[in-house]
C-alpha cells in the first residue's frame, strides 16, 4: 500500500470534520417550503375601502399579518446548503481516514472475489468466513473494486450492511461508517492514479 495514501502519520480531526459536514450538507434533502403572499391563492380583492371605516388600511387578505396569509422569511425549497472545500483539503481528509483505518488493521486486500450467479447467500458465506478468521472483522463492510463486477453488485444489493464502490469514487462517509474496508488488488493502482494527481499533502 502506498504510504502517501495509507500511511499518513498526522491525523487532523478538524479537517475530516469539515469534509464530513460538507458532504452531509450537499446530500441534504430540503423538504420544508413556505409560500409568500404572492403564491397563496386569492386575496386579489381589497378587503375594505381605504378610508372611512375606522380600521387599519388593508390591501390583501393574504398579507403575512393575517391568518391564512403568506409567510415572511420562511424556509424555501430552493435553499442552498452546499459548502465548497478545496480539492487539496478533501484529498488530505481522505488519506487521513484511510491511514487511520489501516492503522487499526481494518483494511483488507483480496486478490479476487468470485461470486457465481450473483447470489447473496454466497457473499454472506464469504463474509461469515472472514469474520470467523479475522477478530477485528465487523458487520459493516465496504468493498472497493477496480473494475465493475456485476455479480458482486447484484449479491450485495440485498445486504444492508454491505456497500460496493469503485476505486475512483471513494467517499469519506462510506469509509468512516464501515467496520471493514475490503480493497481488491486491482483497485490499488486505480486509487493511486486517481487521488495522487493532486499536489502532495
Amino acid at each position: 500500500m502506498n504510504p502517501r495514501i495509507f500511511g499518513v502519520v498526522k491525523i487532523k480531526p478538524e479537517v475530516i470534520h469539515q469534509v464530513v459536514v460538507s458532504l452531509q450538507s450537499m446530500s441534504r434533502n430540503v423538504v420544508a417550503s413556505t409560500k409568500t403572499r404572492g403564491e397563496i391563492r386569492g386575496g386579489g380583492r381589497k378587503p375594505w375601502q381605504q378610508k372611512g371605516t375606522g380600521r387599519a388600511r388593508a390591501g390583501s387578505s393574504r398579507s403575512p399579518l393575517w391568518r391564512g396569509g403568506g409567510i415572511t422569511f420562511g424556509p424555501r425549497s430552493n435553499r442552498n446548503f452546499v459548502k465548497i472545500l478545496p480539492k487539496k483539503l478533501k484529498m488530505a481528509a481522505l488519506f487521513m481516514v484511510l491511514s487511520d483505518k489501516a492503522r487499526e488493521e481494518k483494511i483488507y486486500c483480496i486478490d479476487d472475489l468470485k461470486i457465481e450467479a450473483g447470489k447473496t447467500k454466497d457473499l454472506v458465506k464469504i463474509l461469515k468466513g472472514l469474520s470467523g478468521k479475522l477478530s477485528k472483522f465487523g458487520p459493516k463492510t465496504l468493498f472497493v473494486i477496480g473494475h465493475k463486477d456485476e455479480m458482486l453488485l447484484r449479491a450485495a444489493k440485498n445486504l444492508q450492511n454491505v456497500r460496493v464502490t469503485a476505486g475512483m469514487s471513494l467517499n469519506i462517509l462510506d469509509i468512516l461508517t464501515a467496520d471493514n474496508v475490503v480493497i481488491m488488488k486491482d483497485a490499488f493502482p486505480i486509487i493511486e492514479k486517481t487521488y495522487l494527481k493532486a499536489k502532495k499533502v
